[in-house]
């Protein structure tokens, strides 16, 4: 029995490379008559001391929510008239595992993501949310990388 596509959840971090994934995510809904659901997730900074722990005010926390919610429904405004229908969705977590809920929540076909592709310390120190979205996905993952989108 054939596959088709017609749910795509793309994860989006507001990078440079953020564009250039939601660009290449759009064209393949348009290809596939299929649906896009942009998802950004954000945690609040809690620093850990030997004292205690310090956890961002809620004022901080709302004014986070509130950016990113605004920079979430701009990359779906920059995106209108695509031929693409496009939903948006904002979560307070860890991103890999964020992307993962909404992608069953929306019974996605399909999860694109972009890498930077760090390797090494940088890689270590600060992790891969591709990396942990594709080993944790129940689904495919598309993912688009930096380098080979890299512009002369």
């Amino acid at each position: 029995m054939p596959t088709t596509i017609q749910r795509i959840v793309v994860a989006t971090d507001f990078s440079d490379l953020c564009e250039t994934v939601v660009d290449q995510a759009l064209d393949l809904a348009k290809q596939l008559g299929a649906s896009v659901t942009l998802v950004h997730s954000y945690e609040i900074p809690i620093y850990g001391f030997p004292e205690g722990v310090l956890v961002a005010p809620p004022d901080v926390a709302s004014r986070i929510q509130t950016a990113a919610q605004a920079e979430l429904e701009a990359i779906a405004k920059r995106s209108e008239g695509r031929g693409v229908k496009i939903a948006v969705v904002l979560r307070m977590g860890a991103a890999w595992d964020e992307v993962n809920a909404v992608a069953e929540e929306t019974k996605a076909d399909v999860i694109v993501v972009g890498t930077h592709g760090r390797r090494g310390f940088s890689r270590l120190m600060l992790g891969s949310t591709a990396e942990r979205i594709l080993r944790t996905a129940n689904r495919p993952v598309y993912i688009v990388h930096a380098a080979a989108t890299a512009k002369a």
